[in-house]
């Protein structure tokens, strides 16, 4: 769940993840306890104590299309709250990668989700990672990741991941309503305005412990320089 160390990409499988409902029950609740472990280990670099709700996670996914066969990156799954929906939302379709930095995560994610294109890797890495596997870019980008883990100097993700999408391709960040106005989600906010033409706040999600938003990045901006 943060942006922090690299690590080097292994071979991919090229279509989207699909699990059993019956794997998703059995790793849920193990899930759920290691996102708290390394919330304790890791505050800065872990968004939460506990796992988004499925409610956060169909907010966070909606841009994910409903056809086609498109690329969808998530950046800091820890357990996989949303990536259970986009593999819902696709089906089958397309590629889904996720980028994982922590290593423990990462292999529940495996666990949990057997057909997935799981990276151990720094989401600045993304870029290459698409690369690495014959992607020229992404269709969405989902994160996961605590705006604290956002760098707060050059290169900006922000700008990484905007170079990596689609012009017609969406970034969603999602955030906690209590800490919208700390300096990291203004921070942040700042960014996605540079590397956007449009960044839109939507609605908090009450039902999420405790009540979140998602902000929606649209076109991305040509590079500077």
């Amino acid at each position: 769940m943060s942006t922090v160390a690299p690590s080097t990409p292994s071979p991919a499988p090229q279509t989207a993840a699909q699990t059993s409902p019956q794997t998703a029950a059995r790793t849920s609740t193990a899930g759920a306890g290691a996102f708290l472990r390394e919330f304790l280990r890791d505050p800065l670099r872990t968004a939460s104590a506990l796992p988004s709700s499925r409610a956060l996670a169909l907010a966070a996914t909606a841009p994910v299309p409903a056809t086609g066969d498109p690329v969808v990156v998530e950046l800091g799954p820890g357990t996989g709250a949303f990536t259970d929906v986009i593999a819902e939302r696709l089906g089958g379709r397309g590629h889904h990668l996720a980028v994982e930095l922590n290593p423990r995560l990462a292999a529940l994610l495996r666990a949990r989700h057997p057909g997935l294109d799981v990276a151990v890797a720094d989401a600045a890495e993304l870029p290459a990672l698409l690369a690495a596997r014959g992607l020229a870019r992404a269709h969405v980008v989902v994160s996961g990741l605590p705006w604290a883990a956002y760098p707060r100097e050059e290169p900006w993700l922000t700008d990484v991941v905007a170079g990596c999408l689609h012009p017609d391709g969406a970034l969603t960040q999602f955030g906690y309503s209590v800490t919208r106005a700390l300096p990291p989600a203004r921070r942040l906010r700042r960014r996605l305005a540079a590397a956007f033409e449009e960044v839109v706040h939507g609605r908090a999600v009450l039902a999420n412990l405790p009540p979140a938003f998602v902000l929606t990045a649209r076109r991305p901006r040509p590079p500077q320089g």
